[in-house]
């Protein structure tokens, strides 16, 4: 199936912009499922406001570029279709920076819990 260009901005960061992503890429797309205006009226206003949206990983099941409106196959085998956002994603949270208090912290309560450091 031929997708055409969606008009949803996108951004990849570990992809240059018209990179192409061959079938069978790990891939991350987007799709508005539910357009702000078609949510249910009891939400709370600050969720009614907003379109219902999903992220979906799966394998990409054509050639395509970041922002193409693409079909891709999860790995529960459902086929899902939204446009191209990230090409191999991946977590980028973390637990933060170094914090050398916690040093001292998990000396102090080694010695309060076990009488030393060991």
């Amino acid at each position: 199936m031929v997708w055409k260009r969606s008009p949803f901005p996108v951004t990849a960061p570990n992809m240059k912009e018209n990179k192409m992503a061959k079938k069978g890429d790990w891939v991350r797309i987007h799709r508005v499922v539910l357009p702000a205006e078609g949510r249910n009226p009891n939400l709370p206003a600050d969720t009614a406001k907003v379109p219902l949206e999903m992220w979906v990983k799966g394998t990409l099941c054509a050639d395509a570029e970041i922002g193409d409106e693409v079909e891709v196959e999860t790995a529960t085998n459902r086929i899902e279709h939204g446009t191209l956002v990230e090409v191999n994603p991946y977590y980028t949270h973390s637990y933060g920076k170094f914090v050398p208090e916690l040093i001292q912290i998990d000396r102090q309560l080694r010695e309060i819990l076990f009488g030393g450091e060991e």
